[in-house]
């Protein structure tokens, strides 16, 4: 079995695609090496690629995360460009949905993209995004490698118990390669 390299400067990116990094690692990496550190795993992931081939640094604009300025969110009011879920977009949601709301991930998806619209109208997507959930299998994005790969390993072993996941998991991310649950991952069980 081929050891994951490191992550340094002199990796090629197509080297370092091919292994699972933590975010952790991903953001020290960024740190240490002057990059922005902010961002989701597959931003992070981006940006580190361009460093190792061209050596640039990217830099964010500030002006993409602006908040809502109004005084007061209505449900008439419209929803606003980079949407940020801010303390105040929280309790206007409580207040109107109940004290159980929460900024799922596909709730948070839809608001980022439907700037323009009433937070009418992001309601009704909320209650339309719960009904669906409960009778689809949701998709997790694919930042979320871990949980996808534990979702597929309950799917084909009913029998086995969360550390048998986690053990096979640790395996897995440790190969070259994609990070999805095949059958043959169950021999880390055996070793």
């Amino acid at each position: 079995m081929e050891k994951r390299p490191d992550l340094e400067k002199g990796l090629d990116s197509n080297t370092f695609k091919s292994y699972y990094y933590l975010k952790e690692e991903l953001v020290e990496f960024c740190k240490k090496n002057n990059l922005q550190a902010t961002g989701g795993k597959l931003e992070l992931t981006e940006r580190i690629s361009k460093f190792l081939d061209t050596g640039e640094r990217s830099i964010k604009s500030h002006n993409s995360r602006r908040t809502l300025m109004q005084a007061e969110i209505t449900l008439d009011s419209i929803i606003e460009e980079n949407f940020v879920c801010s303390e105040k977009h929280r309790e206007f949601y409580k207040n109107q949905i109940g004290k159980n709301f929460s900024f799922n991930v596909l709730f948070q998806k839809w608001l980022k993209n439907n700037s323009g619209k009433t937070y009418k109208e992001s309601i009704d997507a909320y209650y339309q995004i719960l009904k669906d959930k409960k009778k689809n299998k949701t998709t997790i994005d694919k930042q979320f490698e871990y949980n996808t790969y534990i979702r597929d390993f309950f799917e084909d072993n009913k029998d086995k118990s969360l550390e048998h996941a986690i053990k096979c998991w640790k395996y897995k991310k440790s190969l070259k390669g994609h990070n999805k649950y095949e059958r043959e991952d169950l021999k880390a069980l055996y070793k």
